[in-house]
């Protein structure tokens, strides 16, 4: 269920990349500077990087979690530096599943 989640979120910020290329992403209201985004989810939920992703445009998508409280964010970063805020929720987990082996179409 969790993974299902998990996958919404990078849903919503493959739309969230197109439509900032359509909006100057300081007109947009959860966007502030990078290091300012970094910091108050560090400070606020105990958040720390988990995941993160090039997107289109050169965007970079991340994703903060904190084990200890299963809060999660899903960011995304445009070359200008303004960091936008694209879903947050509850429980997250890490998933360590394994590759499959080489030639398995999987």
């Amino acid at each position: 269920m969790t993974e299902n989640f998990v996958k919404l979120g990078l849903l919503s910020a493959g739309l969230v990349l197109g439509a900032a290329t359509l909006v100057d992403a300081q007109q947009l209201r959860h966007c502030a500077p990078r290091a300012a985004v970094v910091e108050r989810l560090a400070i606020t939920y105990g958040e720390t990087r988990q995941s993160m992703g090039l997107g289109s445009n050169n965007a970079v998508m991340e994703v903060f979690a904190s084990p200890e409280s299963g809060s999660w964010t899903i960011t995304v970063t445009l070359t200008n530096g303004m960091t936008c805020l694209v879903a947050s929720g509850q429980a997250f987990e890490e998933l360590a599943d394994a590759l499959p082996p080489k030639g398995d179409p999987a």
